[in-house]
């Protein structure tokens, strides 16, 4: 095996804003790395500009023209001296040419290679590498579907999700249930990967009715060392969009968690992997999984496996971007300390199909107590921009249970008060005091089905 090489950092620069951004900053201060905060005109006041070392503005408030400009991003790093580049999630996380620009610049790229970004980001080609390495994958087209979309769609059997094959976010994916509502589920899923991502290619799959969202989060160096952690349960979630995720799924075996995570290793193996990524699978109702995706960078529902595995994955990350080999053995990564679930708060309001409410925080009093943790940028007297994702907060709450965590949830949400801005908290409470969410007895359509219950109470 390869000698262990480091080459410590000294300097940071994290491209990207609000939670996440203050989230790496923290971990880089525990480090003892400066740390450089890039911020648009429209963040000025964010926390996550104030609390870094440093900070650059590199443009206006729409992200086309300051948090995805790979030339201003770069040109921040250059007047920093910044020696490394955290993504974080969303904006350039997953971008390989702005991996690759930071490389071309002599600094080093916090994530995968931007070769394993291209193989596992295009859905296609990472679906071709999991069979290789002999990871379930749901039936579907071989590729990407170019042409004689009906007869392909056929050819693999409806009901079919057609899926973008670049991207994620729940974004250009579509399911069609027949012939009859295929062509306008094809023409939606296309012009939506096209604005999202560029990219308008899609491909099918066999759709998995009443499925679970199980997802793995693992973790590779440069010396061929990969682990992976207890699984996270997504399965709460809206349009394909997570409200609710916890660690460990109370679906999951501990056999089924092994094969999970053994899948998982093989194919970090198979890409060449180093970093910290996840893999996602969907799980039908007799624990059988299929491999949707790979997401290359940090998820934002990372603090739950951090609070159940006791690891920073901050950390982890820049570890091995500097070079150290990982220090976790298989077994510990795998030992479950409690149970923890984390609520995506958003400025949303549910009420009107979840329309986006950016404004100003008038107050801002948030929970705490023993076993709740907060990730959030936002205070009383903070404007929410409108050009960017809704998420003002992460409500992370953790017990030695999943009863006890469910209790502390519930008393979490109802400390925590938000005035002047509409959020999802009320919405939050609704889905905890859910009966089949309580039981443990939820899939991805539970949360449509908890509104179409609440609804029909008014």
């Amino acid at each position: 095996m390869t000698k262990e090489t480091i080459k410590p950092f000294t300097k940071v620069l994290i491209a990207n804003r609000g939670e996440i951004a203050l989230r790496i900053i923290r971990t880089l201060k525990e480090m003892g790395i400066k740390s450089v905060a890039i911020y648009s005109e429209a963040d000025k006041y964010s926390a996550h500009v104030s609390q870094a070392d440093e900070a650059v503005c590199i443009g206006a408030g729409p992200s086309s023209s300051s948090y995805l400009d790979i030339d201003a991003v770069i040109a921040a790093c250059k007047i920093s001296g910044a020696q490394a580049v955290h993504p974080g999630y969303g904006f350039l996380s997953e971008n390989a040419r702005f991996a690759q620009a930071v490389i071309d610049n002599g600094m080093t790229f916090i994530g995968p290679t931007p070769q394993a970004i291209l193989k596992l980001g295009e859905k296609a080609h990472a679906r071709a590498l999991a069979i290789s390495a002999k990871v379930p994958v749901i039936p579907g087209s071989d590729g990407v579907v170019e042409k004689d979309f009906l007869k392909a769609a056929k050819k693999v059997g409806f009901p079919i999700m057609i899926k973008a094959t670049m991207g994620g976010g729940g974004r250009g994916m579509r399911p069609a249930f027949g012939e009859e509502d295929f062509q306008k589920a094809l023409d939606t899923a296309q012009g939506e990967a096209k604005a999202a991502f560029g990219d308008g290619r899609v491909y099918f799959e066999r759709l998995v009715l009443n499925p679970r969202h199980i997802e793995v989060q693992m973790a590779a160096d440069n010396y061929g060392n990969v682990v992976a952690f207890p699984e996270r349960d997504c399965s709460m979630q809206r349009k394909n969009q997570k409200l609710i995720e916890e660690s460990p799924s109370p679906f999951v075996t501990d056999k089924v968690r092994q094969e999970l995570c053994s899948a998982a290793i093989r194919l970090a193996k198979a890409a060449n992997y180093s970093g910290v990524g996840t893999v996602e699978f969907l799980m039908d109702e007799n624990h059988n999984f299929y491999f949707m995706e790979v997401n290359t960078r940090l998820q934002v529902e990372h603090p739950v496996t951090e609070l159940v595995s006791g690891t920073d994955l901050v950390k982890l990350q820049i570890d091995i971007a500097q070079g150290k080999k990982l220090d976790i053995s298989a077994q510990r990564a795998l030992e479950v300390r409690c149970h923890a679930i984390e609520h995506r708060i958003n400025a949303e309001d549910y009420k009107s199909n979840f329309i986006p409410c950016p404004g100003t925080i008038e107050e801002w009093i948030p929970a705490g107590g023993l076993g709740v943790r907060l990730d959030t940028h936002v205070h009383a007297g903070y404007t929410i921009p409108s050009f960017y994702d809704s998420l003002i907060a992460k409500l992370i709450v953790f017990a030695p249970d999943r009863e006890t965590a469910l209790k502390r949830s519930r008393r979490a949400l109802n400390e925590f008060y938000v005035k002047g801005v509409t959020t999802t908290l009320d919405f939050h409470k609704i889905m905890v005091n859910d009966e089949d969410f309580a039981s443990g007895n939820m899939n991805t359509g539970l949360v449509e089905r908890i509104i179409k219950k609440n609804e029909s109470k008014k």
